[in-house]
């Protein structure tokens, strides 16, 4: 079942109409990535460079998945990608695809970690309408919170368990993030794998 549509996905037909040049350094990869980007980045603690390079990554994992020819791949993994770390989560039917999502994401250039949280099982309906509810309701919490510096934070639910990725200013601000969803109806746990602005492994 499909969990979600992303923008990227949508540049990805286009540019598989077009043409197999899908590679990070392509005009095709930076300009989609610049448009939709670069504004973003300004407020973000990564450089603009950076967002833009994550969206080629992005798309790159997309187009890998999708040419897999492998539906519980393309259609179940959510991709997030902060600086170059690489978060992979969903459900599918075995571990052989757990493992070969993991294995596609890490040949794509730029890819520095690879965080594989796919899991074994399927969703029903409900479930995907339970997580969509959850990541938009804790959008629009750390939207308020004038503490969060909302737009570092990438937002994903599966099952009832939200995954975090992205930069924080600070413990106390995760913290509030963490609060934040835990305080969520259908939330069963949180999984954070947040880095702060000043980690020396974001200068790696």
């Amino acid at each position: 079942m499909v969990r979600r549509r992303r923008a990227a996905a949508l540049a990805l037909l286009a540019a598989l109409a077009a043409g197999p040049v899908l590679s990070s350094c392509s005009p095709l990869g930076v300009a989609t990535g610049a448009g939709a980007t670069a504004g973003v980045a300004v407020a973000q603690e990564r450089p603009v460079g950076k967002a833009v390079s994550d969206t080629a990554i992005d798309l790159e994992i997309n187009h890998a998945l999708f040419m897999a020819h492998i539906d519980d791949l393309y259609r179940e993994v959510n991709i997030d990608v902060v600086e170059g770390r690489v978060l992979l989560s969903g459900t599918v039917r075995g571990q052989e695809l757990v493992d070969r999502a993991a294995e596609l994401a890490w040949k794509v250039d730029g890819v520095r970690q690879v965080i594989n949280e796919i899991r074994i099982g399927d969703d029903t309906a409900v479930d995907v309408v339970r997580d969509r509810w959850i990541t938009t309701k804790l959008r629009g919490h750390l939207l308020t919170d004038r503490q969060v510096l909302d737009i570092n934070y990438s937002i994903t639910t599966v099952n009832g368990t939200v995954y975090l990725l992205g930069i924080a200013q600070d413990q106390a601000e995760l913290d509030r993030v963490i609060a934040h969803a835990r305080t969520l109806e259908h939330v069963r746990r949180v999984v954070s794998h947040v880095v702060f602005k000043d980690d020396a492994a974001r200068r790696g």
